[in-house]
């Protein structure tokens, strides 16, 4: 095939053939196709968009550039559950937790963060020893023994998808609804699920700023898993300001632990049990949703799920004491309190900004190459509807130098708005699809 002929099909708005897509991918992989034809591909592919053959032929073809997971010998529906990305958002070891404690497996590769949004396997890092570079047959025995895994992406696993998305960050080709949707299911699908629930993210914290935006990335990303024949379903849920009350590693961890005693924060334990009553129903441990929720919540009630929880950190390196000794994670060298410049009720706490701040303390990335300082972060004291004197803390900075403090501050500042009438905060599932 002519590699040429294949960009200027779709630059001029045709279809690629399935046939031409998975020679794109090969030569992707084998490095037989430059990378600069391959930026090029993507390029068209964003301006173009693809159809819904080829968004199919694209996804299959990354799921086979490596190795993918066998987890049929396991009697019992594998679901796992992917976020679009937020600030705070700390849902996977909570439902995880949950849902293999009801009796069906979660095998869940994650992802890092980078700017102001947070990473999975950068809180779990912050819990002494624990390992997130299994291999895949180590992950496949995780998940057989505890009912769940928790780790990141091999070499061996769709590397196809690396390398695409790689490209796609120097080529502005990430926002390409057609390309998001291809390099997540890729990687779900390669786990060995029979199904999916994804939480796509919407408001100033989250990659789609609009509803409408979200609602279009879940609706494909919904068609692609059904068409690939994994049960699928999206909620959209609010990212206009942080999830819980933790920004940074080790402090959301700790809310994870707390969540799962039953002393989490409203909103993010409202969230992960709606996660996790649709995985729970999808497994059909569940045969009504509402029964689904009950299930769910009673894993917390009894203590199944923080003790599946424990079962993973020993299983994965790490040290289980931490789940009740929290200096175990350690702790930053200073804290200050931002406090309100006048009386009211907290109108916002932007999402985007606090992660900012987060970062710049950091708690996160400003490139892939960035270390991280999981003992770092910002703890929420007031959200949206809050009243406020003047005076009262707002927000904590949990600092290790007075340089990274101020920058944080100067963040907070402008993050927070306070007005004199009180404002609802918006609901936190705006509509479920599939």
């Amino acid at each position: 095939m002519n590699v040429v002929e294949i960009i200027r099909k779709k630059r001029d708005g045709h279809e690629n053939s399935a046939a031409e897509i998975r020679f794109l991918i090969r030569g992707v992989v084998d490095d037989s196709i430059p990378r600069y034809q391959v930026s090029a591909w993507l390029m068209a592919a964003f301006l173009q968009g693809l159809g819904p053959a080829e968004q199919r032929a694209l996804t299959e073809a990354l799921i086979h550039t490596g190795e993918t997971v066998d987890l049929s010998h396991l009697n019992g529906f594998k679901v796992d559950k992917h976020s679009t990305g937020g600030v705070g958002d700390k849902t996977s070891p909570i439902l995880a937790s949950i849902v293999a404690a009801a009796g069906a497996y979660v095998p869940m590769i994650s992802g890092r963060g980078l700017g102001h949004t947070g990473g999975t396997l950068d809180k779990l890092e912050s819990i002494p020893g624990f390992r997130v570079d299994l291999s895949l047959e180590a992950f496949r025995r995780v998940t057989e023994r505890v009912g769940f895994c928790l780790s990141g992406q091999t070499s061996q696993f769709t590397p196809g998808d690396r390398i695409l998305y790689s490209l796609r960050d120097v080529t502005a080709t990430v926002e390409s609804i057609p390309l998001i949707v291809s390099s997540i299911i890729s990687k779900k699908v390669a786990e060995g699920i029979d199904g999916l629930v994804l939480d796509v993210k919407t408001g100033r914290g989250a990659f789609m700023k609009t509803t409408q935006e979200a609602e279009g990335l879940a609706q494909a990303l919904v068609e692609v898993g059904t068409r690939l024949g994994k049960k699928t379903v999206a909620l959209i849920t609010d990212m206009s300001q942080p999830l819980g009350r933790m920004v940074g590693n080790s402090l959301e961890m700790i809310e994870c632990f707390e969540t799962l005693k039953g002393q989490g924060p409203q909103d993010l334990t409202s969230l992960s049990l709606e996660l996790a009553a649709h995985m729970l129903h999808m497994a059909g441990r569940a045969d009504r949703l509402d029964s689904a929720h009950r299930l769910a919540r009673r894993q917390i009630g009894n203590g199944k799920a923080l003790q599946k929880l424990a079962e993973l950190i020993d299983s994965q390196g790490g040290d289980a004491d931490v789940l009740f000794n929290y200096r175990l994670l350690g702790e930053s060298g200073g804290i200050f309190e931002y406090t309100a410049p006048r009386s009211g009720f907290i109108r916002a706490a932007q999402a985007d900004r606090i992660g900012e701040a987060a970062m710049l303390l950091g708690a996160g990335r400003r490139t892939a190459d960035d270390t991280v300082n999981p003992a770092v972060g910002i703890e929420l004291l007031k959200k949206v509807g809050d009243p406020v004197q003047a005076g009262d803390a707002v927000a904590r900075i949990h600092h290790d130098s007075e340089a990274s403090k101020d920058q944080a501050l100067g963040k907070l500042e402008k993050a927070f708005e306070i007005a004199g009438d009180r404002a609802d905060p918006p609901p936190l599932v705006r509509k479920v699809i599939g």
